[in-house]
């Protein structure tokens, strides 16, 4: 599996993983000059900032660790570039997770849910 794909697959699994736990997804893949929101998602009232990171091995680092406090940073300046452009502001409920994801075998994973992984940074 080639890392777009990869990619690809990560988010889809984690799309499907959140709808199952009762979350509303409302966008995938929103992009602006500052870069790329991975998953939008609305949990009852709350707004839902998902990363997601998928990793074949470990080699490079766990994908908990690449979410660094620089990409923390980054993903807040997006989720404020969403709201300015989706007319949300004054902001709702907001919420950074994370969802790791450990590619085990071409057919299994573990995916793991970090809700409330970290808090807006300016």
């Amino acid at each position: 599996m080639e890392r777009l794909e990869t990619a690809r697959r990560g988010e889809d699994a984690a799309a499907a993983y959140l709808e199952r736990i009762g979350l509303t997804i409302e966008g995938r893949n929103w992009r602006c000059s500052l870069g790329e929101i991975d998953i939008v998602a609305r949990d009852e009232g709350e707004l839902v900032f998902v990363e997601v990171k998928t990793r074949r091995s470990e080699r490079a680092g766990t994908a908990e660790e690449a979410v660094s406090p620089t990409k923390q940073k980054r993903i807040t300046r997006l989720a404020q570039a969403y709201l300015q452009d989706s007319g949300q502001i004054p902001a709702p409920g907001i919420r950074f997770d994370v969802i790791a994801i450990r590619v085990l075998a071409p057919d299994r994973a573990l995916l793991r849910h970090y809700r409330a992984a970290f808090s807006a940074q300016s």
